[in-house]
């Protein structure tokens, strides 16, 4: 299916004007609230905080997050079997720091009604910081500037900090400001209205997460004196506890007096200024967040009475600094820079420019302070997928924390290792030898309550098998591959052996039945290619990884086996399923099928699907899906990806030319792996279309749910579509190589590398790639490495020019609409297209046309992802 119709420059100029390092919003709109509310987030990874004003009116959904901290509830089936996830986990909105409420002689600042003679609202990437300047006209025609800022501390986890600068500009005015922190999750807020989010609106849309039925912070713990009030909680079911604290220092010359108050959701400071003409009246708050597993409240009081003591002590500017710090390293290492960095790029490149910065922005805001944690679909912006941690971290965003911030690539590959108890736990309730990790979670604990879209995605093994051998290879981590790594590749690599049999017809292969891959339209399959080319290479760097360690040390080895109880038996076997591996190719079609039965279904034409009735799985029940050949997302494409050197050039092409069409892109996952495969076998112009797609999911709101959260995994593969999409780099088996796809219209492309702990800087022009080393691993370090096909070194003092005689490929025009067909099965049946008949509904509310309001039915399980 061609790419959504996107061009390089989506947006709203007059409204978001280009900048190369801001997202700046210069007049506030109302219909918009909860996708601004995501795009202005400030979070680190383990904070999150939603772009809401700080007076707290209007929203669309208030949140805060913190990464991690969940409730959990019974899964209620409606026929339930064993094996199916009982315990449901749902990330808690943490009471809200963030308001400040501000009034005017009595009258409240409200958004929607206030008369503003300037707005301006930005948030920096170069260092985190959510800035907001207006004047406000109030209803008896007093003009007051008000500045404000607001960011989460990349250097300290558990810290955020906000400011407000409030100036009479006319007259004098008695001016307060109500500093308060608010269980936003519980009963109802101030203003006694129900905190329901829209977001948990009764829906039949998967991607949402869903309303809790009863109270979830039970209070422990509130007090409000002098400058600092602090509210803690223990989640109901879950255990987990959480202690939010605030501290506040106001500076002004005006009389002013101090009222705190506080109860168990509600805790308030307030400030009662006489404002005077042309002064300005600055109020700094500073607050902390701490939570665990079930650490009693007064350890975590205890924990943020020291985090603000300290911050007192240094003061807001010094984090500000560290903050600089911390960005001016994070863009050294992953910036990419598209064409001229001056007033001579186009009014696209900069578009594109400003677009991609906040794509990575995103990643570092996402994963920056996991610290241990997973990365969530939706990072710490909003409550979209329930804050479950999926396949998404391994195969889209540890590749590109490997390549630029390899600690932190190592730290959530860690919390997979934390992990292992659970998914072996999980593979003896699923009948099966090793770990079997779950499709999606927080706690460790199977989630997914649609078992043949959730659970039988069993390739998540064999994705997080692919980040950690990317990561050791990239890193030259040993050490982590034989402390830790070992551990998920033995039980991973166990776990294939014993779900795939061996079948003899004449050459024994080997075989994994009952799955399901990447494309959640098409469920429960056997063979499918992506889950057993992704397998073969488990096992096969299980069996590397063993063979590595038994030479490199024998001692270390002893302890290996003696701990998993390793057997040289079960190794051998495991090279022996890679090598009999069953990898379906149809010799008619000279396309391999994205299963065994996959050629055995009619096609959907998505040439004849309106739009209105995307995505699929909100219009047309899942059985009516699976019966037809129509992909979700990538699946076949994302293996060329993955395991390009298993492919030739001519399977590629015919493999992408055929899905294609039949890919709807429902998932943000795909647009940017059909641009990587669309730019290597040379349809540039449908690579870069399917790469504005992928690059503006959520700047442009692309999928209708950006109100839920950003779509991280996208972000990370706008990265890899740059990087290796356009940039043309590969590691296939540790051989770090070049070949570049530079898109008509850019005149260059720059990235950067981290690689063996040196850092690499690659350009690439029309008819150049330049590769320098601007941070050796020591004085002395090479990389070894090659430009489409010949052997290079690049050193400190030994940078490397290779003239390009062209950018690869260049196909002509894009991809047809319509799907492949008139195919010969093996039966003799050809294949033919259609569209099924849709009962079209309204997917927020579920509710049917009124012709069939009567009729009794179940609602269908729907797909996650």
């Amino acid at each position: 299916m061609n790419p959504r119709k996107v061009g390089p420059d989506p947006i709203d100029r007059g409204r978001f004007p280009i900048d190369p390092w801001r997202l700046v919003e210069t007049s506030y709109h109302p219909d918009d609230l909860g996708i601004t509310e995501t795009l202005f987030t400030v979070a680190n990874g383990y904070l999150g905080m939603r772009g809401n004003p700080e007076e707290g009116r209007p929203s669309y959904a208030h949140g805060t997050f913190v990464n991690g901290f969940h409730e959990t509830w019974p899964i209620r089936h409606a026929e339930a079997a064993f094996g199916f996830a009982r315990t449901g986990q749902t990330i808690v909105n943490v009471p809200d720091a963030k308001v400040m409420k501000i009034y005017i002689d009595d009258e409240p600042l409200t958004f929607g009604t206030a008369d503003l003679e300037c707005y301006e609202r930005s948030l920096d990437f170069r260092d985190g910081v959510l800035r907001r300047n207006l004047v406000w006209r109030t209803p008896s025609g007093k003009r007051v500037r008000i500045h404000s800022t607001r960011m989460v501390s990349m250097t300290q986890r558990h810290l955020s900090f906000l400011t407000l600068e409030i100036t009479m500009l006319t007259g004098d005015a008695p001016v307060v400001i109500s500093s308060q922190i608010i269980n936003r999750q519980d009963g109802r807020d101030e203003y006694q209205t129900p905190v329901t989010p829209a977001s948990a609106a009764v829906t039949v849309d998967p991607r949402k997460a869903a309303a809790f039925e009863g109270r979830v912070l039970m209070p422990g713990l509130h007090y409000a004196r002098d400058d600092r009030m602090l509210l803690g909680y223990r989640c109901a079911t879950s255990g987990m506890t959480l202690a939010v604290a605030a501290d506040h220092e106001l500076i002004t010359t005006d009389e002013h007096e101090v009222v705190v108050s506080g109860d168990e959701d509600l805790a308030k400071t307030v400030f009662r200024v006489n404002a005077t003409e042309g002064r300005t009246i600055t109020l700094c708050k500073t607050v902390a967040y701490h939570s665990s597993r079930g650490v009693p409240l007064r350890e975590l009081s205890d924990r943020c009475d020291r985090t603000l003591d300290r911050a007192k002590r240094q003061g807001y500017r010094h984090y500000l600094e560290d903050q600089h710090g911390w960005f001016g390293r994070f863009w050294a290492s992953a910036d990419v820079e598209i064409g001229p960095q001056d007033d001579s790029a186009s009014h696209d490149l900069r578009a594109v420019q400003q677009a991609a910065r906040f794509n990575l922005f995103t990643l570092a805001q996402a994963s920056g302070r996991t610290d241990g944690l997973g990365v969530p679909a939706k990072g710490v912006t909003g409550s979209g997928y329930e804050g479950h941690y999926f396949w998404d971290t391994e195969v889209y965003v540890i590749p590109f924390l490997t390549y630029t911030l390899p600690e932190v690539a190592r730290n959530t590959l860690h919390f997979r290792s934390m992990m292992l108890p659970a998914a072996r736990t999980r593979a003896r309730e699923m009948a099966q030898s090793g770990a079997m990790y779950p499709w999606r979670t927080i706690n460790g604990e199977e989630a997914s309550a649609y078992y043949a879209a959730g659970s039988a995605q069993v390739h998540i093994d064999a994705d997080i098998a692919y980040a950690l051998v990317k990561y050791v290879r990239a890193t030259g981590d040993r050490g982590f591959l034989v402390r830790e790594g070992i551990d998920m590749l033995v039980e991973t690599a166990r776990m294939w052996a014993d779900l795939g049999f061996w079948r003899s017809n004449g050459e024994p292969s080997f075989h994994i039945h009952g799955v399901t891959g990447p494309d959640e339209y098409t469920t429960v399959v056997n063979n499918n290619l992506f889950t057993n080319v992704m397998a073969r290479f488990n096992l096969e760097q299980a069996v590397e990884a063993v063979e590595y360690v038994r030479e490199a040390d024998p001692e270390e080895f002893d302890r290996i086996r003696a701990r998993l109880d390793l057997s040289g038996d079960e190794v051998e076997e495991w090279r022996e399923c890679a090598a009999g591996m069953s990898i379906p190719f149809d010799d008619g079609l000279g396309i391999h099928p994205q299963d065994d039965f996959f050629l055995d279904r009619e096609v959907w034409d998505l040439s004849q699907t309106p739009a209105e009735l995307r995505p699929l799985l909100l219009y047309f029940h899942p059985l009516v899906i699976y019966r037809f050949q129509v992909l979700k997302q990538a699946d076949v494409v994302l293996a060329l990806f993955l395991q390009g050197d298993r492919f030739t050039q001519e399977e590629k092409r015919a493999d992408f030319e055929y899905y294609d069409p039949i890919t709807t892109g429902d998932s943000t996952l795909s647009a940017c792996v059909q641009s990587i495969i669309a730019a290597e076998v040379g349809h540039h112009d449908t690579a870069l279309r399917y790469f504005h797609e992928a690059l503006y999911v959520d700047l442009a709101d692309l999928h209708g749910n950006t109100v839920d959260g950003m779509h991280v995994a996208s972000c990370g593969g706008v990265w890899s579509a740059l990087v290796s999409g356009f940039g043309g780099m590969r590691d296939h088996g540790g051989d770090l190589s070049f070949d570049p796809r530079l898109p008509v219209g850019w005149p260059s492309l720059r990235y950067r590398l981290a690689w063996q702990g040196s850092r690499l800087v690659v350009a690439i022009t029309e008819d150049r790639l330049t590769i320098t080393m601007d941070a050796p691993a020591c004085p002395d370090a090479t990389v070894a490495l090659s430009v489409r096909g010949t052997s290079y070194v690049v050193g400190a003092d030994a940078p490397l020019v290779v003239a390009l005689a062209d950018q690869g490929p260049r196909l002509s025009g894009v991809i047809d609409d319509h799907p492949i067909t008139g195919g010969i099965r093996a039966d003799g049946s050809t294949i033919t297209a259609g569209v099924p008949d849709p009962i079209v509904h309204e997917p927020e509310t579920g509710e049917l046309p009124a012709f069939l309001e009567q009729t009794p039915a179940m609602g269908p399980h729907i797909p996650q992802g």
